[in-house]
């Protein structure tokens, strides 16, 4: 939907983080935030504006890398780098940590379609991975809550991408990199231009560009998983699981067979634990050599913007955005156990035991490890048209305009077939009397490599089609109301219109018996209407002292029922001096439950690499050595149609100091409540819940620890294979009691000029997290999300930058530092850590430029070994090292 319509969509901001434009004069602008134009340089809530060209000096690829370096981007989320995710194509920030559903995203003061697929499979959110950095004019982030001004989401803040909408000639734009320590090979051509005949005018580009993936194997570091001790994973063994032998590995013998996969890695391995006993083959190898720490990636990216000068009054306009989207990723190679789709074990009847075979195969055996990539085919497309123009004699505006959104996503993953059995089994030869498959296998054509052409007959793959969608038609005006001694009152209101929707269609083949091991997928959608009228006052009370004053009503609407909310807000400038600024602001929150939480029929799956809590606890062993870590859980998730909406406020206050048009200091409170959140349980802190609630850390008969037993199904005590083991796990959406997190952002800003050495710019902004606190149910202990151990959001994050200019020599020094987070094992904190990014510019003519830009100068990883493979803090730090890139600008 169209929430900020006034001046065109074109929203110049004079806000709290200046760019480094150093021109002084203030225009009448529309800043996000207000509907209102006015030629004020702060407002009452801070607001963050990183410009196209900052992007590019402070080393950043996309949209995405700019905004995941914000202090107030908080939030830890799972990225192209993570592995295991439900949306590897796509990326989010969470601003306050409150999660990506509590940031509303623009683009050109307009909503655009969620990406397809929830992210963490539960909550919606706006792809930040395919916006053509070309074409961007500015990014400003709306540091509070907003619903007030833009309705439902707009409750962490809001951040609003700015294309260009003027341009000179044609640009071309080449750059070219690699990551220092091998993988992430890529280049990039950017072209963009404009042109106007009379009336007419248009703007274009397009950008293009390709990345190689990084392998874990690529760092040395991670690219064996039993390199610190831990085991090796398993690639080949043979477990009686019934009988007098019961939990002995037979058959290993000489391993020498398989000594040449996983890059002549594979060895015996002797296993003597609780649940076995015994010699397998084994490989450290065997994980790092399919999993890829950062996607492969092509894109191709347009924009076109064209606006028609009827007359002076008013002109006709129209933007449109096309992007296509290739990712793939690897997470995991291909493995089977024997009969894993039911009982996975078997009778066998050359040995008269019941037995489970398991066999895990290399990337010399399928022809690459490439083979068993995933892939995403992504299509996003936003069009707007309409007409916008003032009323002749007044100082009142206008705009009325039509937006579509559409976003669609293939994902094709290569999955073993139903026939696998029989390849390593043969023919299955009947039951027994519980109906166990009977099998005669041939023991020594298991212990041999398969052929490549083998696999291909045990290869398929299953296709999912997803679609997001949005539309919406909106009117808004502003001008002034009537006068007062210090100014004119001003008005501005807004009507919308439009629709919603989104489709999930898994493969209809799985779970019908066509892949191994697969659970029947279903379909998942709905649609949802949206209409919302909306009302702003700046009243200027005193010529120091202005009021804003701002009140909306929204009303979402399924088939068979419907929410509806207002909310306001207000804000108060007061200006002591003519160089303070003191601010303050309040607003109510309103946030409609996500549509996959509404409409997401249930569905199956499982979870890779979780740790059991509470066996590790009942067999005494330190999580990070458990036999009971990086098991995999089945979970069934399903949506609740039942859910409430979300309420809430936020206020803020704070001061701007500005000495002088060369410096600014700010700092600025933060407060937000949410009541009735709408969450999905992470299933890691469900299993800590869990644990915690059996054996006597929480009150067992608490609402939390009854709903976290509730949720983890076990396997009984007396059960033939895992007997206690986690069955599934249940994941549906619950509206949790509250969450509440404050804090401060403090930024400042110099700027000077020197004889010799030139023009310099020093810019900082830190953000600290004060409290952050978490209640499931009305009546259960308040947690703290900051002393939480499995919480990994940042505390404090501090981001700096120093320019240079000197003749045609320009450079920028971008520096972040990340505060302290827990460690994989969650049993204490990582130090705090300073990354840099380098830019060098030279300007080898009026029309052409050459820059260098070095990511992570000083090429540190982080590492973390407090709980194994993969030896790094995933997520929190990418183990990219040093990366290089060499980019050459030319206008023609």
């Amino acid at each position: 939907m169209i929430y900020a319509l006034l001046s065109g969509a074109a929203w110049p901001a004079l806000a709290d983080t200046a760019s480094s434009d150093n021109s002084t004069a203030l225009e009448r602008v529309t800043v996000t935030g207000s509907r209102i134009s006015r030629s004020e340089q702060k407002g009452p809530t801070s607001v963050t504006v990183i410009t196209g060209t900052d992007i590019e000096k402070q080393g950043y690829t996309n949209v995405y890398d700019a905004l995941n370096s914000l202090p107030q981007n908080t939030g830890f989320t799972q990225g192209a780098d993570f592995g295991n995710t439900f949306t590897p194509a796509a990326n989010a920030i969470s601003l306050r940590g409150l999660g990506p559903n509590h940031t509303l995203t623009l683009i050109n003061g307009r909503r655009v379609a969620d990406y397809p697929t929830a992210y963490d499979g539960s909550v919606n959110f706006v792809n930040l991975a395919n916006i053509p950095a070309a074409m961007i004019d500015r990014i400003e982030i709306l540091n509070g809550g907003a619903s007030a001004i833009y309705g439902s989401d707009a409750i962490a803040g809001v951040v609003n991408v700015i294309l260009k909408k003027k341009t000179d000639g044609v640009d071309v734009n080449v750059k070219v990199g690699a990551s220092e320590h091998h993988g992430a090979e890529n280049g990039r051509l950017q072209i963009s231009g404009g042109h106007s005949w009379d009336q007419l005018s248009l703007i274009y580009g397009l950008e293009l560009s390709q990345r190689n993936a990084i392998w874990s194997n690529q760092r040395g570091f991670m690219a064996d998983n039993s390199s610190d001790g831990s085991a090796p994973t398993t690639i080949w063994s043979r477990q009686v699981k019934q009988g007098p032998n019961k939990g002995q590995y037979i058959g290993a013998g000489n391993c020498g067979v398989f000594a040449s996969l996983f890059n002549n890695s594979v060895r015996p391995y002797a296993i003597h634990t609780k649940t076995g006993n015994g010699v397998v083959c084994a490989s450290g190898q065997a994980n790092p050599d399919y999993w890829t720490i950062q996607t492969a990636n092509q894109s191709q990216n347009g924009y076109l913007s064209a606006n028609y000068q009827l007359n002076d009054h008013a002109e006709l306009f129209s933007d449109a955005l096309l992007g296509f989207n290739h990712t793939e990723n690897n997470t995991r190679g291909p493995a089977w156990t024997s009969l894993g789709g039911s009982n996975q074990y078997f009778l066998n009847q050359n040995t008269g035991q019941y037995e489970q075979w398991t066999r895990r195969l290399a990337p010399e055996e399928i022809g690459g490890a490439t083979t068993y990539n995933r892939k995403w085919d992504d299509l996003s497309a936003n069009l707007t048209f309409g007409i916008r123009g003032d009323l002749p004699g007044t100082s009142w505006n206008y705009e009325a305009a039509y937006n579509a959104s559409i976003y669609t996503s293939q994902q094709t993953a290569p999955r073993l077939l139903a026939n696998v059995d029989s390849l390593f089994l043969g023919p299955q030869l009947g039951t027994d009397s519980n109906g166990i498959g009977i099998y005669a296998p041939n023991a020594a054509n298991f212990a041999t490599p398969i052929t490549t052409a083998q696999f291909n007959s045990v290869l398929g793959r299953s296709v999912e089609q997803d679609k997001s969608w949005l539309q919406a038609l909106s009117l808004s005006g502003s001008g002034d109301l009537f006068k007062l001694p210090a100014g004119a009152v001003k008005l501005a209101g807004a009507l919308e219109w439009g629709s919603q929707g989104f489709s999930n269609d898994p493969d209809t083949q799985l779970g019908q018996g066509v892949f191994y091991r697969t659970s029947p997928g279903s379909h998942a959608g709905g649609t949802r209407a949206r209409q919302a009228a909306g009302a702003e006052l700046l009243i200027p009370l005193h010529p120091r002292l202005n009021v804003t004053l701002s009140g909306r009503y929204d009303r979402l609407a399924i088939s068979d029922s419907s929410v509806g909310k207002f909310t306001y807000g207000s804000g108060l400038e007061f200006r002591p001096l003519d160089t303070l600024l003191l601010r303050g602001n309040y607003a109510t929150s309103f946030r409609a439950p996500d549509m996959n939480y509404l409409f997401l029929t249930q569905s199956r799956g499982y979870y890779p690499g979780v740790t059991d809590y509470w066996r590790c606890l009942q067999a005494g062993q330190p999580n990070a050595t458990c036999d009971y870590k990086d098991l995999a859980a089945n979970f069934v998730k399903s949506g609740n149609p039942n859910l409430k909406p979300e309420n809430g406020k936020s206020y803020g206050f704070g001061f701007v100091w500005s000495p002088s048009t060369d410096a600014d200091l700010s700092l600025d409170y933060w407060n937000i409540t949410i009541n009735d959140l709408v969450t999905d349980l992470d299933q890691d802190k469900i299993l800590h819940d869990e644990a915690d609630c059996r054996s006597g850390k929480l009150d067992i008969d608490s609402s939390l620890c009854q709903d976290a037993l509730r949720r983890v199904q076990r396997n009984p005590a007396n059960a033939v294979l895992d007997p206690g083991a986690i069955n599934q796990i249940l994941t549906n959406p619950i509206n949790a009691a509250n969450e509440r997190t404050s804090g401060i952002d403090l930024n400042g800003k110099l700027r000077w000029k020197t004889a010799r050495w030139g023009r310099f710019q020093l810019q900082a902004s830190y953000s600290q997290v004060l409290t952050f606190t978490y209640q499931q149910f009305a009546g259960d202990p308040t947690q703290d999300r900051l002393q939480d151990l499995s919480n990994h959001d940042w505390r404090n994050k501090l981001s700096a930058s120093l320019g240079w200019n000197i003749g045609n020599w320009s450079s920028t020094l971008q520096l972040t530092r990340y505060g302290k987070v827990p460690n994989n094992a969650e049993n204490g904190y990582l130090t705090p850590t300073i990354l840099a990014n380098l830019s060098v510019g030279y300007q080898l003519s009026k029309q052409t430029s050459l820059s260098l830009i070095v990511n992570n100068l000083q090429d540190f990883i982080k590492k973390d070994y407090s709980e194994g493979s993969p030896f790094y803090p995933v997520g929190t730090y990418p183990p990219y090292g040093r990366q290089v890139w060499l980019e050459l600008n030319h206008h023609f």
